[in-house]
């Protein structure tokens, strides 16, 4: 008789669609049951596009049907576990947060605000709780992509209740200042600040919780690296080669801390004329994948730059939320789920060294 393994060896033939790694490193086989019937796979989708699923459904059931000895296929679908929380020792965790996210870059002008928020409502969009913390103290931009106006109120253990907006959970400094009003702080102040953000804030139970850091390396990134253990860091990237050393001031940043660096994503890679459809790299091409080689860590995609992008962040609507079905959405979409199989599969390994 069939044996599970045998289904399981078999089923690392079915490839993720868009993606060379099989289904089964993604995670995504639950359970495998043989019986008198045949056998039946309990698949967890790590998204929730149905026609992604389906394409996954059929290669399953064709793959198993034509194994010697099968007599019947059948294949469930069963909500995905939440992410299994690491454990890291050092600084004392959020409680109820099962992984702390954060999303940096080693200049600004790169578009990071703007990729941290689609990432965040990605991944919410794929079933998870998440929260958007905006720790760029001197740039606090995130209120305005998400349409947020309201001040957070307080319980009565004075914690601070963040805002809920498309799903996410959500706090920033702009929430507490006045539009336009200039944030001229000391690092001592912004180091309370920040550490209110994480301690003080009733952020509730939470798969992830997304960090928008402020751009380059100082007292606000050293300040959440000693508050909370993060389980790894997400480099923002314009596809110049002059991004390059700020790739690798990031990498170095989070390696210092003990930080996995999940991956790179190259921002503004190119740019497709909305009325002829003519791609032009403006900034060059392919300078993220490169740099993800060169520093041995994952190239998680490129974003381009699209005006649909900036007109959504603008009016408060991200296109994540406005077009769910627009390319760009479905690229943030596609990178959110390479982020969760890098938290949840990758191995533990030396980090080779940055010279």
């Amino acid at each position: 008789m069939i044996t599970p393994q045998q289904v399981l060896e078999e089923l690392k033939k079915v490839k993720y669609p868009g993606f060379a790694r099989d289904i089964v490193s993604f995670g995504m086989i639950k359970d495998i049951e043989i019986g008198s019937t045949g056998v039946n796979v309990i698949l967890a989708p790590t998204t929730a596009r149905d026609e992604i699923v389906q394409q996954i459904r059929d290669a399953v059931a064709a793959t198993v049907a034509q194994m010697p000895g099968v007599t019947g296929v059948e294949v469930s679908i069963t909500a995905p576990e939440a992410p299994a929380r690491r454990v890291q020792q050092g600084p004392a965790g959020i409680p109820g947060v099962a992984h702390v996210i954060a999303v940096a870059s080693g200049k600004g002008g790169v578009g990071k605000s703007t990729v941290a928020v689609n990432l965040a409502l990605a991944l919410a969009s794929l079933g998870h709780r998440v929260g958007l913390m905006d720790a760029d103290v001197y740039g606090p931009s995130v209120p305005l992509m998400l349409g947020l106006r309201e001040r957070p109120r307080s319980t009565e253990e004075k914690r601070i209740i963040p805002l809920e907006q498309f799903g996410l959970k959500v706090i920033s400094l702009g929430l507490f200042i006045e539009d336009r009003t200039p944030v001229i702080w000391r690092g001592p102040m912004i180091n309370k600040l920040l550490t209110q953000f994480l301690r003080e804030v009733d952020w509730g139970e939470l798969d992830y919780l997304v960090l928008d850091l402020p751009p380059g390396t100082g007292d606000a990134q050293l300040t959440i690296t000693q508050q909370v253990p993060l389980t790894g860091g997400v480099i923002v990237t314009t596809p110049q080669d002059v991004a390059l050393e700020d790739v690798k001031r990031g990498v170095t940043m989070f390696r210092q801390v003990h930080a996995p660096v999940l991956g790179v994503i190259e921002n503004m890679s190119f740019h497709i004329c909305p009325g002829c459809g003519h791609r032009a790299e403006l900034f060059g091409h392919g300078g993220g994948a490169a740099m993800a080689r060169q520093f041995q860590v994952p190239f998680l995609g490129e974003i381009p730059l699209v005006r649909a992008i900036r007109e959504a962040g603008d009016i408060g609507v991200p296109i994540v939320v406005a077009q769910r079905e627009h390319p760009q959405s479905l690229a943030f979409q596609d990178i959110a789920q390479r982020l969760i199989a890098e938290v949840t599969e990758r191995p533990v390994q030396a980090l080779p060294t940055i010279h």
